[in-house]
């Protein structure tokens, strides 16, 4: 994280106390992508709380990480509309044609993937996201397409 965006948050938050550590942790992430380990101290130091009590608010709410992710964040529903339609054999599929399992980033950097409890799209079941682009009715040979021109689109 750059001293700038640190500073902005530094004045953003000038007087802030503990009850400001959410909103923190969420503009360090929205800056950076993830909550890097400097930024972790940073905000220690800013509002006099131990490192433990940030990192145990920060890995109690699932919206905040620790490790960037990858260049396209690849999320499936596993809701119960989405189970119901296969959404099994997708994770399956996207285990097989990434190497990784959920909540892991490919060796390149080029995919993450994580699972939700629910999408919110369950008309569209099985729902597969990519950084916030929903593809519905999703079949494990279309996850398969689709990382090959995810792959491809990185190559041009």
């Amino acid at each position: 994280m750059s001293t700038l965006t640190m500073e902005n948050i530094k004045t953003k938050y000038r007087d802030a106390k503990r009850d400001a550590l959410i909103p923190i942790l969420q503009d360090l992430q929205a800056e950076q992508g993830y909550l890097a380990e400097e930024s972790i101290r940073e905000v220690s130091r800013m509002l006099a709380l131990p490192l433990s009590k940030i990192y145990g608010v920060a890995s109690f709410y699932n919206q905040f990480r620790f490790q960037p992710i990858g260049k396209y964040h690849v999320v499936i529903c596993r809701g119960t509309a989405c189970h119901v339609k296969g959404s099994v054999a997708l994770l399956r599929s996207l285990r097989n044609e990434l190497k990784i399992e959920p909540g892991q980033t490919t060796r390149d950097g080029l995919f993450t993937l994580d699972t939700v409890a629910c999408i919110g799209a369950c008309g569209l079941a099985p729902v597969v996201c990519v950084n916030g682009e929903f593809h519905a009715k999703m079949t494990p040979d279309k996850v398969a397409s689709l990382i090959s021109t995810l792959r491809s689109e990185n190559e041009k």
